[in-house]
């Protein structure tokens, strides 16, 4: 089975729906991790049907917990989950932050080759990037615990509409007990990703 019929299984067992060329993006976004990775390391899967299922898929499955027209993916690693939903919401904006240098270049490949223009990729450490404009939602998938999340972006959101968005495993009981002062939980949304095993949660969180 090719991988865009595989893909396109994957996405009838979701509530996704993507074009043509979105399938083909994403396609061709998989293809150039598994030509890059052999020589860059950018993820510990290499299998491109994996990748379909533990990177695609469970980068597109949050999308429709997200609110608001700009992103900031930090702690991006090879674009994930930036890139996938960049691909899915061609009409938002995602900013792609990550400290290593081969990320940022890879990601800049991805942008040119599959002529995303809504993403602009970052080499920064988080704490020292400074916008010019704040974020409607800062994104983390594997990045740092909730605490560490919201320390180190509190200055990418607007107070009252910034939300932060931490996909995780298992519900995250222990980190949720340890937020800091001025950031509260807003809710948990279940991420159920076609042929994954194991949970998948959504933390959605704001300032107060």
């Amino acid at each position: 089975m090719s991988l865009k019929d595989e893909l396109s299984d994957l996405l009838a067992q979701s509530s996704i729906e993507l074009t043509e060329k979105q399938i083909l993006q994403l396609i061709q976004y998989v293809e150039l991790l598994v030509k890059w990775n052999k020589a860059y390391n950018l993820t510990s899967v290499r299998n491109p049907s994996e990748m379909l299922i533990k990177h695609i898929m469970d980068s597109l499955m949050v999308g429709p917990c997200l609110v608001g027209e700009r992103f900031i993916d930090v702690g991006t690693g090879p674009g994930l989950p930036g890139i996938p939903l960049a691909i899915l919401y061609p009409n938002k904006e995602f900013t792609l932050l990550d400290s290593l240098g081969k990320r940022i270049t890879f990601l800049r490949q991805v942008v040119f080759q599959l002529k995303l223009d809504n993403v602009t990729p970052v080499l920064s450490r988080v704490e020292k990037y400074n916008p010019e404009n704040l974020f409607d939602g800062v994104l983390s998938r594997a990045f740092a615990s909730l605490n560490d999340m919201v320390s180190w972006c509190k200055h990418l959101t607007a107070s009252e509409t910034g939300r932060y968005y931490a996909l995780k495993g298992q519900y995250p009981d222990d980190e949720l007990a340890q937020l800091p002062a001025g950031i509260d939980f807003v809710t948990s949304y279940p991420i159920v990703v076609p042929q994954l095993q194991g949970e998948r949660h959504l933390i959605e969180l704001k300032k107060n």
